[in-house]
């Protein structure tokens, strides 16, 4: 589904990304793990067309989207949840639901998603006049990750959905990416908990400093010692 190819970033003169390749097949979840400036959050944003890469490739289905703006991408199935959730302050909880669907035509396809929102986080249906600024964080967290359902997406890309959560929203949150995975949407996972995330993932991927270091499936990540040492305390 999503093919990433010798992908190089660069901030002015810091090389952020050091010819990164991985892929995510229909259906995975795949996550991704590191410490902070490893360039997890820069290879989404790359993937997401925020980011302009210097060299290297990405496909999605089959299509290269290098060229393609940041909307024509999320148009093509592609859709991000930002690192520390970004609501809009000063929109309800609807109005946020709503930007999630601002490319979308179809009313009808509209409204049953907004209902299966509603379904799926009943306390963003009690809430929904409610300015999204005064929700808490598992709250926002969950809004977040409505908002780009909205837009159908065929991969969804979160960016660490359980960052400053209290302990009963982190498995909260993920119990909900699986049941959103179960449903058929493919799910690129960014996490600092990386036993929560390697414990869901069909496939995982380490980066240190710009490159993919390790990878195999989520049990293999798990019991590799240097993975334990580096990320599982112990």
């Amino acid at each position: 589904m999503l093919e990433i190819n010798n992908l190089h970033v660069h901030y002015g003169a810091i090389h952020a990304l050091k010819g990164v390749s991985l892929e995510v097949h229909d259906g995975e979840i795949v996550a991704l793990i590191g410490s902070n400036g490893a360039g997890k959050s820069t290879l989404l944003k790359a993937v997401s067309g925020l980011l302009k890469p210097t060299e290297g490739t990405i496909s999605f289905e089959g299509n290269p989207t290098m060229k393609m703006s940041a909307q024509a991408i999320v148009k093509a199935g592609i859709t991000q949840v930002p690192e520390g959730r970004h609501v809009f302050s000063g929109l309800s909880v609807y109005e946020n639901l709503m930007m999630g669907a601002y490319l979308r035509k179809d009313k009808d396809g509209i409204k049953e998603d907004l209902q299966n929102i509603y379904n799926r986080f009943p306390i963003l249906k009690e809430r929904l006049n409610q300015d999204a600024s005064t929700l808490s964080g598992g709250e926002q967290q969950m809004l977040a990750m409505g908002r780009a359902l909205m837009a159908r997406p065929k991969l969804l890309m979160l960016d660490e959905p359980s960052m400053g959560l209290a302990p009963i929203f982190v498995n909260q949150v993920f119990e909900i990416i699986k049941d959103i995975n179960s449903t058929g949407t493919t799910i690129l996972l960014i996490e600092q908990n990386a036993r929560k995330a390697l414990d869901i993932a069909d496939r995982g991927y380490v980066m240190e400093t710009g490159n993919i270091v390790l990878s195999g499936t989520g049990k293999q990540l798990s019991e590799s010692d240097a993975v334990r040492k580096a990320y599982l305390g112990g």
